[in-house]
């Protein structure tokens, strides 16, 4: 499953929205809308975040994504262990 903003992560890779949906029809990953409650969690989480001081731009997608993932009981292929165990510490995670 991808939200998306995972999709929107994605298309910078493809030409064409086409090449990206046959890629997500092949890898077998169906697109899902964001759920209100999982909104509202990433902004909660972002929040928090900047709260304590994060200063790095562009994470919000990542709060997205985490929020979402809490709210479904989905788990995430993530390299960015520390921020999604701080904020979403429910949320199984897959680290290469």
């Amino acid at each position: 499953m991808i939200n998306p903003i995972i999709y929107a992560e994605l298309a910078p890779t493809f030409d064409e929205p086409e090449q990206l949906d046959h890629f997500l029809k092949v890898a077998k990953a169906t697109l899902q809308p964001l759920p209100r409650p999982a909104a509202y969690a990433a902004g909660r989480a972002f929040l928090q975040y900047r709260q304590k001081r994060g200063s790095k731009t562009g994470v919000l997608p990542d709060f997205f994504i985490g929020a979402h993932a809490q709210t479904e009981s989905w788990t995430i292929l993530t390299r960015d262990v520390a921020r999604y165990a701080t904020y979403f510490p429910n949320v199984t995670l897959i680290a290469p």
